[in-house]
């Protein structure tokens, strides 16, 4: 019997890639492939995202198994390579990079390599994380300019701090500012991820970098990707193993943290925080089984998690399928019920769940 299992949908991301155009009909896209697809499989999505015109990835080993998987397209490195030795790497397979900070820019001025590299310039305009600060932008644009170890099509790139936050005008502030320093050099501009993408059309520039939002998962806070046109690329199932009488006020779980106040009944399912199930999920988190929701109560073990089926009306019996999430059950509402984010839910999921991909 299968058990837990990420059943993966490439109709609908292809669906969510279209949706992007539909949302920036004039930019290219960069594709975010990071942390293995933000868990649904890199090699596997990256191949079902012909329509994209470049991917992106956080570090060199994700770009090199793309290309190990036959990936021809553009890669770019958003974080940038760490060590000069890694240049000619860079190179040889077509990879394109960030660049952040002056080892970075001294790093390629001072290599020997046989043809330039693609670089993208990226400027620090509020989210403080990677990037050069504003007055350093035409120093180093300039030096890319005359170095022979750059290509001199340098595009411009820049990073959201509070897209998701629609009241929040920071992110006028960053475009405002992004634009005051890049507006008049020819150059490609990428600013937009997924939130900018949907909430903010005067940052689209020429590129954009959708990630969450290719999985189906909305970026903006409390709202959910069918409100977007969204379809959920994940669906998380698992089965019931095991269907329990509770007597009243019996302890239920590690640190007998649940007690029904009336005899119940308790569906055991094979899903926990081995399977990266988040361990916090709150009593009272939703599950379904036969489209009927009921409620996690006690502790999420490694392996199991009780659920509690009333006087099983419904007649949930063993080997019965539970979505933990999917097209019935928003990931955006189980990551507040864990009081955490989607992201992290989608990039726990461990080596024991099966992937069964579909179209």
């Amino acid at each position: 019997m299968r058990l837990a299992t990420a059943e993966i949908n490439l109709s609908a991301l292809a669906h969510n890639l279209k949706q992007v155009k539909f949302f920036a009909p004039k930019c290219k896209v960069m594709a975010v492939l990071k942390a293995n697809a933000y868990g649904h499989g890199l090699v596997k999505i990256a191949q079902h995202l012909n329509d994209a015109d470049a991917f992106a990835v956080a570090r060199i080993d994700e770009a090199l198994a793309l290309r190990a998987g036959g990936l021809t397209k553009p890669i770019v490195l958003l974080e940038g390579f760490f060590n000069k030795a890694d240049l000619p790497l860079l190179l040889a397979n077509n990879f394109q990079t960030i660049i952040h900070d002056e080892n970075q820019l001294a790093a390629i001025e001072s290599a020997q390599l046989e043809a330039p590299i693609r670089c993208w310039l990226k400027v620090n305009t509020g989210m403080h994380r990677l990037g050069i600060a504003p007055a350093q932008f035409n120093a180093f644009y300039n030096r890319l300019q005359t170095t022979k170890n750059a290509h001199n099509t340098v595009n411009l790139m820049t990073h959201f701090s509070c897209a998701d936050d629609i009241n929040n005008h920071k992110t006028a502030q960053q475009v405002s500012l992004f634009q005051s320093l890049v507006g008049n050099i020819d150059q490609a501009h990428c600013l937009s991820n997924s939130a900018g993408i949907i909430a903010w059309p005067s940052g689209h520039g020429d590129w954009v970098r959708p990630g969450l939002m290719l999985y189906g998962v909305s970026p903006m806070a409390n709202q959910v990707g069918q409100q977007h046109g969204l379809k959920p690329v994940m669906r998380l199932t698992t089965k019931v193993i095991a269907v329990r009488e509770v007597a009243a006020h019996e302890a239920v779980g590690y640190g007998g943290r649940w007690q029904s106040e009336k005899p119940t009944q308790l569906a055991v399912v094979a899903m926990g925080y081995g399977d990266g199930y988040p361990r916090h999920a709150k009593e009272g988190t939703p599950v379904m089984i036969a489209g009927q929701r009921y409620a996690i109560v006690g502790s999420v073990s490694m392996d199991m998690i009780s659920i509690d089926i009333g006087n099983n009306l419904h007649n949930v019996r063993v080997g019965d399928e539970v979505i933990m999430w999917g097209d019935e059950l928003p990931v955006e509402e189980i990551a507040k019920c864990a009081d955490t984010i989607p992201y992290e839910l989608l990039c726990n999921i461990t080596p024991r769940v099966s992937y069964q991909y579909q179209r």
